[in-house]
């Protein structure tokens, strides 16, 4: 039978009505019928929600993960972890206990001011990982682990837990008022409160997932040296201290309060409310462009368990806002979002497409975000995002033969995927032990007499509470069709609501015990069978695919193609190749006219006589790793290409004669450039935003570099800037000691690069080979970032 011909009842979406994946603004309504009065986190929890919450996750021993692509990213991610020596991660906080540590710490940031964070990510993995496998050794890790912590912490003897240098006398200087911070330091230490966040959240699951009550007398015990250390801030203390990066400090203390009743916890967990972000959100002002992104989202988590625990609107407000606001504005096809960590401006992607887009540790929170929702408003958008992120971002991470993880996922054209390596500690390395660990978080939700399927990843769940077990058998995303088996204790009357995808377009066809499924009912985005439920009742779903793209908000002519609900990926050469990335002249025409699926190779296709210079094979981008790739192409028409090739050239011919009339290119922020190029300073960093390498330098600090100059020629020295700078930017630059000029950066030419010329007087550099040029902020100011240094015979 032709699927789309197939009776189905699906109510609130159509193949006519769908919203695109760039939605505006406001999709959030009105909370409507309850149907239940529980908390997501009820199975611990002495406080009970004050807002109805309409749908609740299962526990994760309840999913067992079934064989597919998700079960062998999680098996991959085992092995990772059973690798982890608990000593290394344990032994800077040994040492700042005052304890000889046992074992030498990790590398990365585990060496650096931020060291200790990795092994709160460390705990809560081992805790999922335990639920997900009953693999005993990750019980014994985490028991390990919440003993040594204990013994640090009675070492500390106040309840403090902590791995980064000199935390005693940073905490000491809080608790009398004093607060220095620049945005992400705090008193000079790097983003403390973010730090002890994943340490604090790593007990919790301890002592959730892993059944350990030593883990939340630790926890506590914690809490209660919070509530020490900031029991005399003012209000304008604590927003000092808020303009630092902390986390999700508000969600933890918020489930402190949830798991012991003390209300000293809630407290605590709403003065973490950082109002230069949340009031804007709050009102549904999309004030994002510039801020750090991962700086935020775990607030907006924290809102969303203050929503559920106070029933203040404006908490609820907030994280609403801002994950509709994400979604519309600032997310790319693959669910990511920021480039060099940082939103651009609303709906401009088209320019931003770097090394560094898409960190990973974003989309780890804006899934915690998007589950926390769904509990209060249950929406197949919800399910639909979660889908997209989790497949071609999270799946995408994750290296496929030795599972090492990625801090930003590329999306710039002719780039290849970045994996740490295993000493490079970062805060994605963190997240990333536990994004591989949570794939069946999702998966379905409940209510006392509803059960939603959200996602189409093998899995089997235990219902224990009703008695039920559900089976889903699937290949997806490698077949479009799953199946789902129930067994019950004793027949049930249940809603089962089964979400259709957004994507599905080309049929959607549910068949209950081998038919159709007549009396389906309605809710918005799902296929609804209410029925009473017996032993050996299946449901069959079918979704065929259908090649589709989506255009860039910005650029109608820059496009992502998928398979249903995977992004594809094309191949553009070996890593270390300079193969041009293919433009597709397509002339208009459908994207199934010219993208042809390969024999026998699901999920894989070749585009046919569009690619200008070749025609490209296209695969999943979470398959796609060891190679230059591209999931962004421009389309053009012949006539269109005509000219663009002719800019094209003209532009290869600017940046010839360029070449030749340069005295030196110096491409500052890279190591051998800079040893070549004598660079010095105070104060000062090497970085890399919107996929260039960039110096700058902060609070009054400066750099020093040496170029080549003409000898038989004038000069001029070329600095690339960022066009969309902000903030305290003004500094002066020097040759040979002499202040050539004082300049202000702030939003010169947004969204681009652009040079700045700065002619060099002849006096300077007559008789001379090189000179030396500095960079000096202004106090208090940045000088820079500078991404790019040439110095050109004056025409």
């Amino acid at each position: 039978m032709d699927m789309a011909s197939r009776n189905v009842h699906v109510f609130g979406r159509s193949a006519m009505n769908l919203m695109p994946f760039h939605r505006t603004p406001g999709c959030f309504v009105t909370l409507a019928v309850i149907t239940a009065f529980f908390s997501a986190h009820a199975a611990s929890d002495k406080v009970a929600p004050a807002i109805p919450i309409r749908a609740q996750t299962f526990a994760p021993k309840q999913v067992v993960l079934l064989e597919g692509p998700c079960k062998r990213a999680m098996q991959r991610d085992e092995k990772w972890l059973l690798s982890l020596e608990p000593d290394r991660l344990l032994s800077r906080y040994r040492q700042e206990a005052g304890l000889t540590p046992k074992a030498r710490n990790y590398g990365g940031w585990e060496e650096q001011g931020i060291s200790g964070h990795s092994l709160g990510h460390y705990l809560s993995a081992c805790a999922w990982m335990y639920q997900g496998t009953g693999d005993q050794r990750f019980l014994d890790r985490l028991n390990y682990i919440v003993d040594e912590l204990a013994g640090c912490q009675r070492a500390n003897t106040n309840g403090f837990l902590g791995a980064m240098p000199n935390s005693k006398r940073l905490f000491a200087e809080i608790a009398r008022g004093d607060i220095r911070s620049a945005g992400f330091d705090l008193n000079g230490s790097w983003v403390p409160w973010y730090n002890l966040h994943k340490l604090l959240a790593g007990l919790i699951d301890a002592y959730r997932y892993g059944d350990n009550p030593r883990a939340l007398e630790v926890a506590t015990r914690f809490g209660d040296w919070v509530d020490e250390t900031t029991k005399s801030l003012t209000e304008a203390q604590w927003q000092r201290m808020l303009a630092c990066e902390f986390g999700g400090m508000n969600e933890s203390l918020a489930d402190l309060y949830a798991l012991t009743g003390n209300k000293k916890y809630l407290n605590l967990a709403l003065k973490f409310y950082h109002q230069a972000i949340l009031d804007p959100l709050a009102a549904g002002r999309d004030e994002l462009p510039g801020k750090h992104a991962n700086t935020q989202i775990p607030k907006l988590i924290g809102a969303a368990r203050l929503y559920e625990l106070t029933g203040d609107s404006r908490h609820g407000n907030a994280a609403r806002n801002f994950y509709s606001i994400v979604l519309s504005n600032h997310t790319y096809v693959t669910g990511g979002n920021s480039q060099g960590e940082h939103f651009g401006p609303a709906r401009k992607l088209d320019n931003r497409l770097g090394a560094s887009t898409a960190e990973t540790c974003n989309t780890y929170n804006m899934l915690k975000l998007s589950r926390a929702l769904f509990t209060f408003e249950p929406r197949a958008a919800l399910g639909d995002y979660y889908e997209r992120a989790l497949f071609n971002h999270i799946l995408a991470s994750q290296h496929p033969g030795d599972g090492r993880v990625t801090y930003f996922l590329t999306l710039k054209p002719g780039e290849a995927k970045k994996f740490l390596g295993p000493e490079d500690f970062t805060c994605c390395n963190g997240s990333g032990m536990e994004n591989h660990a949570r794939y069946g978080e999702a998966i379905y939700f409940h209510a006392p007499d509803q059960l939603w399927v959200n996602q189409f990843i093998a899995s089997e769940l235990n219902w224990t509470e009703q008695g039920l077990r559900l089976r889903q058998e699937t290949a997806f995303p490698y077949d479009a069709a799953t199946k789902l088996t129930i067994t019950v204790a004793k027949p049930l009357k249940l809603a089962l609501h089964i979400r259709q995808p957004f994507w599905a377009t080309n049929g959607f066809a549910v068949m209950l015990n081998g038919k159709e499924a007549d009396d389906a009912g309605k809710m918005e985005g799902y296929v609804t069978i209410e029925r009473e439920w017996k032993t050996g009742d299946t449901v069959d779903v079918e979704m065929p695919f259908c090649l589709r793209t989506e255009a860039m908000p910005d650029n109608p002519n820059r496009i992502a193609i998928f398979d249903g609900p995977i992004l594809l990926a094309g191949n553009v050469g070996a890593v270390g190749s300079e193969n041009p990335v293919p433009v597709f002249v397509a002339d208009g025409r459908a994207v199934t006219d010219w993208v042809k699926p390969v024999a026998g190779k699901p999920l894989s296709y070749r585009t046919e006589g569009v690619g200008r210079p070749v025609d490209v094979e296209l695969k999943p981008f979470f398959a796609t790793y060891d190679q230059r790739h591209s999931v962004y192409w421009e389309v053009f028409t012949e006539d269109g290409w005509k000219v663009r090739e002719q800019e094209y050239r003209a532009e290869q011919q600017r940046l010839k004669e360029l070449e030749a009339n340069s005295a030196d290119l110096f491409h500052i922020g890279e190591m051998q450039a800079e040893r070549d190029h004598n660079v010095h300073g105070e104060k000062t960093g090497a970085g890399e935003y919107n996929g260039r390498k960039l110096r700058h330098a902060w609070d009054g600090g400066w750099f020093s570099f040496e170029v080549a100059v003409a000898t038989n020629a004038p000069s001029d020295l070329v600095i690339t800037y960022w066009g969309s700078e902000t903030g305290q930017r003004t500094f002066d630059v020097l040759v040979e000691g002499e202040k050539l000029a004082t300049t202000s950066l702030h939003q010169d030419q947004p969204e681009q690069f652009w040079d700045k010329v700065y002619p060099l007087p002849e006096t300077l550099t007559r008789g001379k080979q090189k000179v030396t040029v500095k960079f000096q902020a202004h106090p208090g100011n940045f000088a820079g970032g500078v991404f790019g240094v040439r110095v050109v015979k004056r025409q």
